[in-house]
């Protein structure tokens, strides 16, 4: 690496006294990048579900890690140079889809001012939405969408990797494994369960169904007066949907909020958008559904789809920062 690569932490006021007792001190790591000074502008990055801000610096074996990946782009000529910040999102639930929950905490406002405002502060990062972009996978594409929704007076590029959408295909399948899991108990309680199993041996291979269905309630339909504090959308005995909680659901989908918030997009300079044609979540399509209603309503975007699943496709990333550091604002 010819930039170099920082460990940091950061107190988080939106994350004090959150539901799930998580801790508001975060680790956050920063790319610097060769010849680093103040007035860059910063590219933050949004790590998926079950993962943290050490995931981005993981030995990739006889690959890159994101970082290395950053770094070469910018240590070759091939874009200009930027802080990345590697951002950090873990939760008791494995993840927060970066939006403030009355389940999880507010981590749509730990992101969009405390890990803002640290980096501004401490890095001297240029002040302006045009010199920010988000860029995320998988949950963390999700949340680059709800950025883009919330706060276009924060980041103005925006780039999703196999982002979260088309609840309807990426979600509905496991509804039924959720069940099956839930039989006999509740959420809470199967949760409890989880904890102990990965403290004392590991989690199964059919727990992440479960899981990720479970931490979705608490981002999509929070209650709370139920256990974990969440709705189910479905019968816990049958299966059945919940037609009342499922609307909550469909809510935060992105097809369904990204054409309900198109004022918000149009502020945006930048969008990248992608995905797997083999993406074993259906994403394929929820990716192409946004990409329409963005071109329905004229606004200027860049879509593609590439031959791979979901799992390790970092090398998108050399895609999506090619495309975006040029078209950052600079001082």
């Amino acid at each position: 690496m010819q930039g170099r690569l920082e460990a940091d932490t950061l107190d988080a006021p939106s994350l004090r006294g959150n539901p799930l007792g998580d801790p508001s001190r975060r680790p956050v790591y920063l790319y610097l990048p060769p010849g680093f000074r103040p007035g860059l502008p910063a590219v933050y990055f949004l790590h998926g579900f079950t993962g943290s801000a050490h995931s981005w610096t993981g030995f990739p074996g006889f690959g890159l890690t994101v970082p290395e990946r950053m770094d070469r782009l910018i240590a070759s000529g091939a874009a200009p140079a930027a802080v990345g910040v590697f951002v950090d999102g873990w939760t008791a639930l494995g993840g927060s889809q970066w939006m403030n929950s009355t389940a999880i905490g507010n981590y749509r406002d730990y992101l969009a001012r405390d890990v803002v405002d640290f980096v501004q502060t401490k890095f001297g990062t240029l002040p302006h939405p045009a010199a920010r972009a988000v860029i995320g996978k998988s949950s963390g594409g999700y949340g680059a969408l709800v950025m883009g929704r919330h706060h276009p007076d924060v980041f103005g590029h925006v780039a999703s990797h196999s982002g979260d959408a088309g609840f309807e295909y990426c979600y509905l399948p496991d509804f039924p494994r959720t069940a099956g899991a839930l039989l006999g108990t509740d959420p809470a309680a199967w949760l409890e369960a989880l904890r102990r199993r990965a403290l004392e041996t590991k989690l199964r291979g059919d727990d992440h169904a479960p899981l990720n269905i479970l931490a979705m309630a608490a981002a999509y339909s929070p209650d709370p007066g139920s256990p974990a504090g969440l709705q189910l959308p479905f019968d816990p005995d049958t299966a059945r949907l919940r037609p009342e909680v499922w609307e909550r659901w469909l809510a935060h989908d992105p097809v369904r909020f990204v054409p309900a918030s198109l004022d918000s997009f149009r502020r945006l300079e930048s969008i990248f958008l992608d995905c797997g044609s083999r993406d074993e979540f259906n994403l394929r399509w929820g990716s192409r559904m946004v990409a329409e209603e963005l071109r329905r309503a004229g606004i200027p975007h860049l879509h593609e789809e590439f031959d791979d699943g979901h799992r390790d496709v970092n090398y998108r990333f050399d895609r999506s920062l090619g495309y975006l550091l040029p078209r950052l604002r600079r001082a």
